[in-house]
């Protein structure tokens, strides 16, 4: 992409890095010193004013601690705390809005996706791309059961969704600054970034890579909080849902009719409708349809009431840039 296409909605180049390097850290005190090691050789090699920031999302160990000293030792660190856990995706987006660079890296502070390939992914953007996507190849590190769930989950997700997510991806990617205001224009607190990307469109490329394991401590991302990413890409980027549950319902509706008529040529027949088994298993398959059907309508419900109330995606608590605290902006 030309530099012209880069600055068409972004800061003026002498007012702003050229490029960011947006990670969000939740309790990663133990691996932080080396992901930050090797970003600013990245960094360092490519010769271009850079930043790097690094989101606290409310962590419970010594992450703050750690990187205060980065910032200290280094004017291009850039700290942002949150006031408490928002989750991921509302950490990422905080530091996706206070970066300032044309072009913007998102980047795990657990270094399973390799900084060192930012070069590469620049020459794909200079090629005329906004969006430059890491695609897996390799996983490892990971069991089997979590290679077996993420690769069903891209393919039911892309099945029932309107927009089109690139499968075996995850936020590891390089946007142009134009990509990232169409993206924090989009207000939604259940936020499925990797989908959001894909929404908004533009050149779009994938790149592929091998996934490190992680460098030091545990996965973030427990079996309860990715099924609670897998609704919000669904509820985010799909109605069907609501009408496979409407087909189901009358599915289930033509079956209840059928067995009402069944019963009624029996009676009429002089023959005893069979034992209290069979009954029992209807109502009770009927029933759980029927509550699935409620709950899967209450998910969408729910979140037109959290977006209608208006709260603020995150609270920011405090700024840090060139070693001093800067003002936080207003709740977003």
């Amino acid at each position: 992409m030309s530099d012209q296409a880069d600055n068409a909605t972004g800061p003026r180049e002498g007012d702003a890095p050229q490029l960011s390097v947006v990670a969000p850290c939740y309790n990663e005190q133990d691996g932080l010193e080396e992901f930050y090691r090797r970003v600013r050789g990245v960094l360092d090699g490519l010769a271009q004013p850079a930043e790097i920031v690094l989101v606290d999302d409310g962590s419970s160990d010594g992450t703050w601690a750690v990187l205060r000293r980065l910032a200290e030792a280094d004017p291009s660190v850039v700290l942002v705390k949150l006031s408490r856990n928002h989750g991921h995706q509302l950490a990422l987006t905080a530091g996706l809005s206070i970066c300032r660079g044309r072009r913007v890296l998102i980047l795990d502070a657990d270094l399973q996706d390799p900084p060192e390939l930012l070069p590469q992914m620049l020459a794909a953007m200079d090629r005329g791309a906004d969006v430059v996507y890491g695609q897996r190849r390799k996983r490892a590190g990971e069991g089997a059961f979590k290679r077996g769930t993420a690769f069903a989950f891209y393919r039911f997700v892309n099945w029932l969704s309107d927009t089109r997510i690139p499968p075996d991806t995850g936020d590891f990617r390089l946007l142009s600054r134009r990509a990232l205001d169409a993206l924090l224009s989009m207000p939604e607190r259940h936020r499925f970034l990797r989908g959001m990307v894909s929404w908004v469109g533009f050149r779009q490329e994938a790149f592929l890579y091998d996934r490190d394991p992680r460098h030091a401590g545990t996965t973030k991302y427990p079996l309860r909080k990715m099924l609670r990413l897998a609704l919000d890409a669904v509820t985010s980027f799909s109605t069907r849902p609501l009408r496979l549950a409407t087909i189901l319902g009358g599915l289930t509706g033509l079956f209840g009719l059928g067995l009402l008529i069944y019963v009624f040529v029996s009676y009429l027949v002089g023959r005893t409708v069979g034992g209290w088994t069979s009954l029992l298993g209807t109502v009770a398959i009927l029933g759980s349809i029927q509550l699935f059907i409620l709950g899967l309508q209450g998910a969408y419900l729910g979140r037109l009431y959290e977006e209608a109330k208006g709260r603020p995606l995150f609270i920011i608590e405090s700024i840090w840039r060139r070693g001093r605290e800067d003002p936080p902006p207003p709740p977003a």
